[in-house]
């Protein structure tokens, strides 16, 4: 506990012990004896009737810098972004038992990012305080249902005294089969459609339950084709998606819903589609087994998909199924296939994560000092770009990750997934947070568990024969975080090997833009499809007005 915390909390002690008038004289001259921009009071007023705990974030931004951005110059949210980092300040602290009408003080300058509180420039800022009830603002990219905000207030640094946030409100759930008014009207007019045809995944693994000691649910949508009939004789080829890092089942629907619509255009051949949810509160648990988030390979491939297949008609050969996800979720398919060849007839995975960890978002983590956030000259190490420009350093976006805590950021979703287990339960760190210094005795582990490449060499003499011609993967020559390099070392590796495999490198293309063709945002995916079908069905073909390659 920070020197200023410390009297904070004696101040509030002493009001069950000598009373509040000497107790509210305490909390002043801590007050005073702190820098005057590092305190600020947070209390919970309407948000809540109940005692509320979880991770309280206090954002800051430069007023006219807001306003200026915001239309009408109103600004509704004072958030975080990974893509420009420095642009909001956040600080944070846990708090637990939070009662209504109860202050809390939050002191900005023991965590915050990009710095301390007391070192923001004097001027206007915008304000506005988060309470995140479940920890959940890392692993779905911001603030859901269910977490208690303040209003935006506006606040003058430096403060004469800690200004005051009140959290007024939880933020409503909402709807996740209200669609985007950018999204296609074809789409939106099959909506309904769409719904009658998907089915929700509520399914209990004995796998997973048994490791953590309780019931473990896997969860997803089975998407059915126009025309399915439980009652017919027809079986279908199924695909089996998952979603990137900050996805969810939720977040699925709009691919759900355009693939739908593009199966019953004829765009699409008629399968059943399998989105599979990868999320948790670690990260994204990437359909691997880890000693530390479970036997998450296992359940999907030994439990899920034999209940799956029992339920629906699905061909139910390795011919017959195939993967196909994005970023993290490209690196999950990408580790089933390889892990499990003789189940998947193929892999279709886009801009996956590293898969041979000597390219590690351009840092080699086998090398001599290797570190994270410097290469050997002392300069930045990039993390996000766009256009060539770039948006974050590995130091930046590891850093504010760290405000927001400690399960299910990028780098910790990595660490459960990869790491070791340490003493302390949780999984060991792969790199030093204040330094960048990445450990060696941990990425000895990450090289003989997960490294892809270096499995694929070790392994490739007894699964050539299940794995030639299995692996397709999809890169943007630019993408958005550097994943282009990694898959050109595990290309290199499986042509080192006499591999037959697929690997494509799409000209000018960056994280987020792979899939789109002009106005179709699913271009990619079409494609991918037919592809697919070709291999269930032979003989098929795609329109010509879809076959991009």
């Amino acid at each position: 506990m920070g020197q200023y915390q410390t009297k904070i909390a004696t101040a509030l002690l002493t009001v069950c012990v000598t009373g509040a008038g000497m107790a509210w004289t305490e909390l002043a001259r801590a007050e005073q004896a702190a820098p005057a921009q590092s305190l600020f009071q947070i209390e919970l007023d309407g948000a809540s009737q109940q005692p509320a705990s979880g991770r309280l974030l206090l954002f800051a931004r430069d007023a006219k810098a807001a306003q200026a951005e915001a239309k009408d110059g109103k600004v509704d949210a004072v958030d975080a972004s990974p893509f420009f980092p420095a642009q909001t300040s956040v600080a944070a602290r846990e708090v637990t038992h939070l009662l209504p009408g109860q202050p809390v003080t939050l002191d900005a300058d023991q965590l915050a990012f990009p710095a301390a509180f007391s070192k923001l420039p004097p001027g206007d800022y915008l304000m506005q305080a988060v309470l995140d009830v479940d920890h959940g603002y890392d692993v779905v990219d911001g603030r859901r249902a269910g977490d208690l905000v303040s209003d935006v207030v506006p606040v003058h640094l430096p403060a004469t005294s800690a200004p005051l946030l009140k959290l007024t409100r939880a933020l409503p759930a909402s709807d996740p089969w209200t669609l985007s008014a950018q999204t296609p009207a074809t789409v939106r007019q099959l909506l309904t459609q769409a719904r009658a045809h998907t089915q929700a995944i509520d399914f209990t693994s004995p796998a997973l339950s048994a490791f953590w000691g309780h019931p473990i649910t896997m969860r997803g949508r089975v998407l059915l084709p126009p025309g399915y009939d439980a009652h017919a004789a027809t079986r279908y080829p199924t695909v089996y998606y998952t979603h990137g890092f900050s996805g969810n089942n939720d977040r699925m629907i709009p691919v759900l819903a355009s693939v739908y619509a593009a199966m019953s255009k004829g765009e699409m051949p008629p399968m059943i589609w399998v989105f599979l949810d990868e999320s948790g509160y670690t990260g994204t648990v990437e359909f691997a087994d880890s000693v530390n988030n479970g036997p998450w390979g296992q359940a999907l491939t030994a439990e899920l998909i034999p209940a799956l297949e029992a339920k629906y008609h699905m061909d139910a050969t390795p011919n017959g199924r195939f993967l196909n996800g994005h970023s993290s979720g490209g690196w999950a398919t990408l580790w089933l296939q390889t892990n499990y060849p003789s189940i998947f007839g193929g892999t279709w995975s886009t801009s996956p994560d590293p898969s041979d960890f000597h390219d590690f978002i351009g840092v080699d983590l086998y090398a001599p000092n290797a570190n994270l956030y410097r290469d050997a000259q002392g300069k930045p190490r990039p993390f996000l770009r766009d256009q060539g420009k770039v948006l974050a350093t590995l130091e930046e976006f590891s850093k504010q990750e760290r405000v927001f805590g400690e399960y299910g950021g990028q780098m910790a979703s990595f660490e459960w997934v990869f790491s070791p287990r340490g003493k302390d339960g949780r999984p060991m760190p792969m790199f030093d947070r204040d330094t960048g210094a990445v450990d060696p005795k941990v990425m000895s582990y990450w090289h003989d568990h997960y490294d892809i490449a270096y499995r694929l060499q070790q392994q490739w003499p007894q699964h050539k024969g299940e794995l030639d011609g299995k692996i397709h993967l999809y890169v943007g020559s630019v993408d958005s975080a550097y994943l282009e390099g990694p898959a050109h070392k595990l290309k290199a590796v499986l042509d080192g090997l006499g591999a037959k495999s697929d690997f494509r490198f799409l000209p000018d293309k960056g994280h987020f833009d792979l899939y789109t063709l002009g106005d179709d945002h699913y271009a990619l995916l079409k494609d991918i499809s037919w592809q697919m079908y070709a291999i269930a069905r032979p003989g098929s073909k795609a329109p010509p007005a879809l076959i991009l390659h």
